[in-house]
């Protein structure tokens, strides 16, 4: 199953922002702190794996892509307390904001990561209307980082972070999702 909204692999990204890197104590920052991240999230990310694969399959999404959401969102659960966390607004593992979402199923269920791949389909879908001429890639892109925070604060692909948590949303997303692809999803 190819993913209908782009390669991840083709989409430019800078990794993590110094703030998102000290998470986990990294010294180190861009795409090699994104992958970090993902690394150390990744046997978390293991228990899930069946059920991302099958979503990705059938949504259309590249499963590595939603690992690259779910370790950015919610560590692959670690950072959830019964579920939920963004001080209780952020339900499951894709943290699905309660403000703006009715949240579905349990918190690591099947249908919780349905529904928040959607949320982020949704988003590409938006950008794309928004933002006809710009590359498939940037859409993707685009829409990852209007996953966070709303497609209506996407204005430029040059400036699409800012104002995304930590100000490096879509690129350590993109870069974790790539960790993700090299490593089996």
């Amino acid at each position: 199953m190819a993913c209908i909204y782009g390669d991840v692999m083709k989409i430019d990204t800078t990794g993590a922002s110094d703030k998102t890197a000290k998470q986990d104590k990294l010294t180190v920052h861009g795409v090699e702190a994104s992958n970090q991240l993902a690394k150390n999230d990744s046997t978390r990310m293991n228990n899930y794996k069946a059920l991302i694969k099958k979503v990705g399959s059938e949504l259309k999404m590249d499963a590595a892509v939603i690992c690259g959401i779910i370790s950015r969102e919610s560590r692959a659960g670690a950072a959830l307390t019964d579920g939920w966390g963004d001080h209780g607004n952020g339900f499951g593992l894709m943290q699905v904001d309660k403000r703006h979402h009715t949240p579905v199923g349990g918190w690591n269920s099947e249908q919780h990561v349905r529904q928040g791949t959607q949320i982020l389909i949704d988003s590409i879908n938006e950008i794309k209307a928004k933002f006809p001429s710009w590359p498939k890639e940037h859409i993707f892109k685009g829409g990852i980082a209007a996953y966070n925070f709303g497609s209506k604060n996407v204005r430029t692909y040059e400036r699409l972070d800012v104002g995304t948590t930590g100000d490096d949303y879509s690129n350590d997303v993109v870069a974790r999702a790539q960790w993700f692809k090299r490593n089996g999803y």
